[in-house]
């Protein structure tokens, strides 16, 4: 029997083309019906700020590749030039699809609904004039003209920035002069017209309308909008990390004057001009995007959000839960002593997390907190308890990493704000990113030291833990504080501990430890035995990896894989993926959680993990793999799984073709995983509130004299509260 080859290409999906088919099944939801209308508003904004990314960083770097001549292929046996065609083709088609739903699908829905996004033309007397007072007090005075000519040079234009392109010519001649105008963003791009609708209007057409007074004596022939896309992916070269923020401050500077990656113009843009802004710019002409509507569609966030009176067209609250032992009321700490803590966000509150280190900051039994940073919010309650554990004496060490892709800026000023603060700060490892998700709580009891963790799938924000699902987990377990510990060591020190008693640390672990249990899933399929593998992740593309699933597969282990994003894994191939199934859900959150369960004969091993099967995460980056081992927790995983697996409503389906189907409903009641999780967490926080109620009512509470009232500013009930 001929030896299979597992890894012929014909077996792998480029990266960036499965990339575009998971931005069209975003783009899907903006089209679905069954969705609230402003949330699929909303969608179609995100697919735009999804495909930026993709363009600043991907697309930069499949240029780079060319630019240096490189003669590799990827997995699925593609040269650099060969995917950049074939990306732009991809994205050439997405864009017409984007602007369709637009034009066609989502502003005529909600112009039926009295939100209407105007033109000039359609304005009343009394918008129109409203309009021109704007454009005059508030707009003119900012807007900068810049001509272009022999003695000044065609101006630098800004990464993602909105700018006018303009052909003018003096009154008393027709020869052609021009300019560039960039739209302000320091004001709103969507602009509250006056009166009880919910009329609205673009800036650039404010703008755009009254242009002429910016440039008097001139007749303007033409106005085009458009915005380039640079590279923007940062490029640190670390022999050391002395003065690793220095360098990604230089970087960050650099990095605004990346190549031109992409381009995007208005449709209607004369030959004359749009040759000259692809002149100017140096960009190639399959990287020109000609725009049937308003370039940049971000904006439709900013839209449904400005929207009044229109609460039924968004996603219903939902209430989510928080145990009592794990709110500001209870001691923290006794409630991990007794057991481990399980949390599902967003329908677990990551409250609970936020007040695991603001208890930690201000328990006097505590003696060390250390902790990684890889992405936190604008104004993080984390931050601030970190620097108060500082102030209150205690040893405060917290990994930040500069490097967190279009969140440098934001790391590095959280890194001096937290050394100010009197915490100690290191910046990881040479040639890694740090993305593990690790806390650790050091702690003097009457028994001894002990160590508390949490340990998660997600990073240490409070804003996205609204709306990205991970799973965190709170424990006492000795060995993974020992663990965790030497993480910390490790990652501030030189030494790596010679092996861990319960975690599995990228690089090199996470790669080596799921390779063995695949290894030994493969033995159990030969000898007859029942196995089963079910693993979930944001993106699956290490070729060594879907290798041995292949390998798997054709020894007749069950794989089963939800993967939100990126899969290169081909389903249905005869002999080689055809125990493989893979599912993809895209909702109302951003599924993010990492999970991992091997099935040996109905012994089940559940993990979870930072780490997606992607080639950075296995080979480039500190990323953590821990058990779930306390049984109840164990089946809570399990459950989350099957739910999720079970899903019908927001579940595609990867075809032996390489499509993504809809799952067949006839028969089967609907069952959409996040609506079910959200509804259960909303029905466990009343069952908690009816019986705090009826507790209440069978208490007698003595008032207290009013010099014992607590202080309703004081610093520890103020922090003590929820972070909605």
């Amino acid at each position: 029997m001929a030896k299979i080859d597992y890894e012929d290409p014909r077996y792998y999906t480029n990266r960036e083309l499965s990339w575009l088919d998971f931005n069209d099944r975003v783009l899907e939801e903006a089209r679905d019906k069954n969705n609230p209308l402003l949330e699929r508003v909303k969608f179609l904004g995100i697919t735009q700020s999804n495909m930026d990314e993709f363009v600043m960083v991907r697309v930069a770097s499949l240029a780079k590749l060319i630019e240096v001549k490189w003669d590799g292929k990827d997995a699925s046996g593609l040269s650099a030039e060969q995917q950049l065609k074939a990306v732009n083709d991809k994205a050439h088609e997405q864009l017409i699809k984007q602007y369709t739903t637009l034009n066609r699908i989502i502003l005529p829905a909600i112009k039926q609904v009295g939100i209407r996004l105007l033109k000039v033309t359609d304005l009343s007397e009394e918008q129109y004039q409203y309009i021109k007072g704007y454009f005059h007090d508030e707009l003119y005075p900012v807007l900068t003209p810049m001509a272009d000519d022999s003695s000044r040079p065609f101006p630098f234009i800004s990464n993602d920035t909105l700018n006018l392109s303009l052909r003018l010519s003096k009154k008393e001649n027709d020869k052609s002069l021009y300019a560039t105008l960039q739209i302000p963003s320091i004001f709103s791009r969507v602009v509250k017209l006056p009166g009880d609708d919910n009329d609205f209007i673009l800036l650039e057409d404010i703008v755009k309308q009254f242009v002429d007074q910016l440039f008097i004596n001139y007749d303007i022939q033409e106005v085009s909008t458009f915005r380039v896309i640079r590279d923007m992916d940062l490029d640190v070269a670390e022999e050391d990390t002395s003065d690793l923020l220095k360098k990604v401050q230089q970087q960050l500077k650099l990095r605004e004057h990346g190549q031109v990656i992409r381009l995007e113009v208005d449709s209607d843009i004369s030959k004359k001009l749009r040759k000259r802004l692809v002149r100017e710019l140096e960009t190639d002409e399959d990287s020109v995007y000609e725009v049937n509507g308003p370039i940049d569609l971000t904006f439709l966030g900013k839209l449904a959000s400005a929207v009044t009176g229109h609460d039924d067209l968004k996603y219903p609250p939902f209430k989510a839960y928080q145990a009592e032992a794990l709110n500001s009321d209870h001691n923290i700490f006794e409630a991990i002593q007794k057991h481990d803590w399980l949390m599902q966000h967003p329908y677990d509150k990551f409250d609970s997390v936020v007040e695991f280190i603001r208890q930690a900051s201000i328990d006097k039994a505590v003696l060390a907190i250390k902790m990684t940073l890889y992405r936190v919010s604008g104004n993080s309650p984390i931050i601030k308890y970190l620097g108060r554990a500082a102030q209150n004496g205690k040893q405060v060490t917290v990994l930040v990493e500069v490097k967190a892709r279009f969140d440098e800026e934001n790391n590095v000023h959280w890194a001096r704000q937290l050394e100010r603060m009197g915490c100690h700060v290191i910046y990881g490892l040479v040639g890694l990113k740090t993305h593990s998700k690790l806390s650790l709580v050091v702690r003097r009891e009457a028994s001894g030291i002990r160590r508390y963790v949490h340990l998660g799938t997600g990073n240490y924000n409070d804003v996205t833990a609204h709306f990205y699902t991970d799973i965190g987990l709170l424990t006492a377990n000795n060995d993974i504080g020992i663990d965790v510990t030497n993480i910390f060591n490790m990652l501030s020190g030189y030494s790596r501990p010679p092996y861990f008693h319960k975690l599995h640390i990228s690089p090199k672990g996470i790669r080596e430890f799921i390779t063995d249990r695949l290894d030994q899933a493969i033995e159990y399929a030969k000898a007859g035995r029942p196995v089963h593998v079910r693993m979930k992740m944001n993106s699956l593309s290490d070729k060594d990896m879907i290798t041995k699933m292949y390998e798997a597969s054709h020894a007749g282990v069950q794989i089963d894989l939800i993967v939100r994003g990126i899969c290169c894994l081909k389903t249905g191939i005869k002999g080689v993926s055809d125990t493989i199934q893979v599912h993809s859900i895209v909702g109302r959150f951003l599924e993010h959680s990492r999970i991992y369960i091997f099935d040996f004969d109905g012994e089940n091993q559940v993990y979870l993990s930072s780490a997606d099967l992607m080639t950075r995460n296995l080979n480039r980056r500190v990323e953590q793999l821990f058990p779930v081992e306390q049984s109840d927790l164990t089946q809570r995983v399990l459950d989350i799984y099957s739910t999720m697996w079970e899903d019908n409503v927001k579940t595609r389906v990867l075809d032996a073709d390489g499509t993504y189907k809809r799952v067949d409903r006839r028969g089967r009641a609907p069952l959409s995983s996040q609506d079910y999780f959200a509804k259960q967490a909303t029905k466990l926080v009343e069952e908690q509130q009816s019986e705090s109620r009826k507790q209440n009512s069978n208490q007698f509470q003595p008032m207290m004299s009013p010099e014992n009232q607590p202080d309703p500013l004081s610093d520890e009930d103020q922090d003590g509260g929820n972070e909605e």
